[in-house]
């Protein structure tokens, strides 16, 4: 989704704080198309980047209004961000609106849902019913939902990788490159210890990247462009179905006439999420997407394979052969990024 045109590149001041018992520091909000920037006012530096989806008002009616991106495992707000402007706390109330608004109505759609489910049943063997039902729900759920299912399989895949790594500095890193990517899909990047190999894409644009793709390159290129190529993945074979199929036919319907999973629906799946081979992307889809982002593939593809054997497609055919694209990202976020694991 993307905010209202009347509010495109609005901007305010706020007090945000990052964690529950951190300092409130000022800042500028700015509402991007699908982000919400915090930025520090001297050097203009992104501090956090939200998405819009998961972005929800703890205080409603109350002033300042307090905004939060998430909510912890026991229910408090994430970071926190305090508005008193009128027009941005309009602006972000009427994104909230729309996306209530755009989610499926329990009722009706608990009647299609019946109805659909007694046609399939009468027509089509019970073999076939589980997975039509899979992928009509994939195909109809909203944005938000994706991103709310996607932070459900983080939190059952920090079995097996720990929790994600926190480092304040990190974050605002990983953030810059989200930002840089967010036009293929990118919404946040979760850095976790171990137990990835490489970077995967969950649903609602979640990508789960090992802190050994971070540290062990000496720019940004080649992890974006392993997140590139995981988000190209993700077009191809939609991360939710394999989900939806752990959590099985009644949560599937479950989740279609309510708008979420039953508690417990992804227990287990941490080790099928880790552990499932990955669907490959054409050389000449992966270029193309590299030339609309200015990034050279010859990076990624020496990171995939040193010898070069096997990606000299993309080394071929690197867009940018022979030139030095910008970087994709700073030096000064880079190294913030490398310690997200250590800070």
């Amino acid at each position: 989704m993307t905010a209202l045109t009347k509010y495109q590149r609005l901007e305010c001041v706020g007090l945000w704080r990052l964690t529950a018992s951190a300092q409130l520091r000022e800042v500028v909000v700015g509402l991007r198309d699908t982000t919400l920037v915090l930025a520090d006012p001297r050097t203009e530096m992104a501090l956090s980047h939200w998405s819009l989806p998961s972005v929800e008002r703890v205080n409603p009616g109350a002033m300042p209004a307090l905004f939060t991106p998430g909510r912890l495992d026991d229910g408090a707000p994430s970071e926190t961000v305090e508005i008193e402007d009128p027009d941005m706390i309009a602006a972000l109330d009427t994104v909230r609106t729309t996306l209530i608004r755009r989610r499926p109505k329990p009722g009706r759609l608990r009647g299609i849902s019946l109805a659909l489910v007694a046609t399939f049943v009468g027509v089509f063997s019970i073999f076939w019913l589980p997975e039509a039902m899979i992928r009509h729900t994939a195909s109809v759920l909203p944005v938000a939902t994706r991103v709310q299912i996607g932070k459900q399989a983080v939190i059952e895949a920090a079995r097996l990788t720990g929790s994600p790594c926190q480092g304040a500095l990190g974050r605002q890193g990983a953030g810059a490159l989200a930002q840089k990517l967010s036009g293929q899909g990118l919404g946040e990047i979760v850095v976790v210890r171990d137990g990835v190999a490489g970077v995967l894409a969950l649903p609602g644009g979640i990508v789960l990247v090992s802190n050994g793709q971070v540290i062990g390159a000496e720019d940004a290129e080649p992890l974006a462009g392993f997140i590139l190529a995981a988000l190209l993945r993700a077009d191809i074979d939609d991360p939710v179905i394999p989900i939806l199929r752990h959590a099985g036919l009644a949560a599937t319907v479950r989740l279609l006439t309510t708008g979420h999973l039953p508690d417990g629906s992804l227990q287990g799946y941490a080790e099928h999420l880790l552990n499932s081979p990955s669907v490959s992307v054409a050389d000449d889809v992966l270029l193309e997407k590299f030339r609309q982002i200015a990034l050279a593939s010859s990076p990624y593809a020496r990171s995939l394979d040193p010898s070069g054997k096997s990606t000299a497609g993309l080394i071929a055919g690197d867009p940018f052969k022979g030139i030095s694209p910008a970087p994709i990202l700073s030096d000064n976020d880079w190294i913030r990024l490398q310690g997200i694991c250590t800070g």
